[in-house]
């Protein structure tokens, strides 16, 4: 999440906000939090008027950047007639743009804040979700993709919601699952408050731990992806890694996790195949 260019009053008081909403989910019952999902979202787009998910707050040119960049990570699973679901569409920017040429695009979020502006074509539709459940047809997915959105949930439901996209996903379908890094973490608004996520990134993984998650949740394969070749290969080389860096002191390991470039191979992009 991007702070540098914001006022370090306006970051603070987000922090803080941030924080407080992210308490309210971390204590919540797995009932609460159906309802939760939504309803703290919504109010922290409502109350952080500059929050950088906002797509007011970003410039067109870093708008276009980042379509342009996800564009290109996803155009090797896409095909003309694809069925493809965004989840955690946030603004619909992306889903709209590659929606073109596919059969149907599902652009999931919780915040009816941040999908409210959004007048999609006849091939999109927008699905608001309680946080965990994708609400679309079984069976009908040719891929699903997330960005920044794993590390959001609970950690008592990431299971589950792998299990609802597993579900989803035709045979043969794939999830692209991009997340942070707890190894060079936190990456949400606590970053430089504190050491750990305590913000709404209610737990940041690594690839050892998201593997056997997605291999509980019936995946059959699940590989590590590198968009700048098109490249999957196998998850264990990164593990290795992973395993080593967590051997080492705690100030040590973050500073050679955060730099290249050990930084762009722990980045996590994971293909799991249904």
């Amino acid at each position: 999440m991007k702070t540098a260019e914001r006022d370090p009053a306006r970051v603070r008081a987000h922090y803080e906000i941030e924080r407080s909403l992210a308490e309210r989910l971390r204590r919540a019952s797995k009932q609460e939090r159906r309802e939760l999902y939504p309803a703290l979202y919504d109010e922290l787009m409502r109350r952080v008027d500059d929050h950088p998910l906002r797509h007011a707050v970003r410039s067109p040119e870093e708008i276009a950047s980042s379509v342009a960049y996800h564009q290109n990570m996803l155009a090797p699973f896409l095909q003309p007639g694809s069925v493809f679901l965004e989840i955690g569409a946030g603004d619909c920017t992306l889903s709209l743009a590659v929606a073109r040429g596919l059969k149907q695009v599902y652009a999931l979020d919780v915040s009816t804040e941040t999908t409210a502006h959004v007048v999609p074509p006849p091939n999109v539709q927008v699905v608001i979700s309680d946080g965990t459940s994708i609400p679309v047809p079984a069976g009908s997915v040719d891929l699903a993709f997330s960005n920044q959105l794993m590390e959001h949930l609970h950690p008592d439901d990431a299971l589950e919601q792998l299990r609802e996209i597993y579900t989803a996903l035709a045979p043969g379908g794939r999830y692209l699952c991009a997340t942070p890094n707890r190894l060079n973490g936190p990456h949400d608004i606590s970053r430089g408050f504190d050491t750990t996520a305590t913000g709404l990134h209610l737990r940041e993984y690594t690839v050892r731990e998201l593997v056997p998650i997605m291999k509980r949740a019936g995946f059959k394969q699940v590989q590590v992806y590198y968009p700048s070749r098109h490249l999957c290969t196998s998850a264990a080389p990164v593990e290795v890694i992973e395993a080593l860096l967590e051997s080492l002191p705690s100030s040590l390991r973050w500073k050679l996790a955060s730099r290249d470039p050990l930084r762009q191979i722990l980045n996590i992009r994971l293909v799991a195949t249904k």
